[in-house]
Formats: structure tokens, sequence, C-alpha cells
């Protein structure tokens, strides 16, 4: 019984710093673009949807949604409160998908996780620019760049963590001894 509880506290402290880095990750990718007509192009996608490929919801949920508000908070503080809600309804949805979608076969759920997760950030962004900056040409003027965001991090999140090994790397790592 003793052991147990240490492997539980052990694999709280792993989950918690694996959690962390990604976060810290996700607001450093946050901290650069490259400027675009209406705005920034950042590739913190691909952070977010490796982090909700690989871990469990709720750490999922903290490197997507909040990780991401406080790249906003420091660095572009206007939208950090619609990218609060898109980011963590985009973690939230990929890391519930990819783990329930198709039993079995992990990358096409995968595939369908990041595929719908894209679709999260593309409207909840436009919808989120039309409102906060009061037109719909902003939101229009960005769409092209948020769609190639959104396929950029989700194909490299699935390559990550599937053929470049991060998937069974981390889950060697999270395994209890």
């Amino acid at each position: 019984m003793k052991i147990e509880n240490k492997n539980k506290a052990l694999y709280s402290v792993k989950w918690l710093t694996v959690t962390a880095m990604l976060m810290a990750l996700n607001i450093a990718f946050s901290s650069f673009g490259v400027p675009v007509p209406g705005g920034h192009f950042y590739l913190n996608d691909i952070v977010i949807c490796t982090a909700a490929l690989l871990l469990d919801p709720v750490a999922a949920l903290m490197v997507g949604g909040v990780g991401s508000f406080l790249g906003d908070f420091f660095f572009y503080p206007t939208p950090m409160f619609v990218t609060l809600v898109v980011r963590t309804v985009q973690a939230l949805a990929v890391s519930l998908i990819a783990r329930n979608a198709v039993k079995g076969k992990k990358i096409v759920s995968a595939s369908v996780a990041v595929a719908v997760g894209a679709v999260i950030m593309i409207v909840g962004y436009s919808l989120g620019r039309a409102f906060i900056y009061s037109t719909v040409e902003y939101a229009i003027l960005k769409l092209p760049y948020q769609i190639l965001q959104a396929v950029i991090g989700a194909v490299l999140s699935v390559l990550l963590c599937f053929k470049l090994g991060v998937g069974k790397a981390y889950e060697k790592m999270m395994k209890r001894k």
C-alpha cells in the first residue's frame, strides 16, 4: 500500500512537470509570430495539439487554455479572453476525441481530433476578432492565415506524436515503475 502511494505521488510530479513544461513552451511560442496582414502567424498550435494528444483533458486544458491566455496576457492582451475560451474548448475537444473517437486506431482518432480542433480554432478566433474589433472584414482578412496556422499545427502534432516518437517517449516516461 505504501509503494502505491509513492507511485501516485511520483506520477503527480511527472504530470505536473510535463504539463508545466508544455504550458511554458506554449507561452514561448506565443511570444513571437510572423507578421501577416491582420496580425501575426503563430506556431503555438503545434504545442496545443501535441499536448492535447499526449495529455489527459485536464492537463490539455491547462496547456491549451491557460498557457495561451498567459501568452496573450504577456505579449498581446487584447484578445486574451477570446484566446482563453477558444483554446480551452479546442484542447478539451482534441483530448477527448483523440481518446474516444475510433477505438484501437490512435492515428485515425488523433487525425479526427486535430481536424475538429482546427475548425474550433478557426471559427472561434474569426468570431472573436469580429466581436473584439467590431469588423467582419478584419476577421476575413486574417482567415487564410488562421487556416494555415491550424493545418500546420494539426499535421505537425500528429507527426510528432505518432511518426517521430514523441508519443512513445511520453508513454515510456509516464509509466509507473
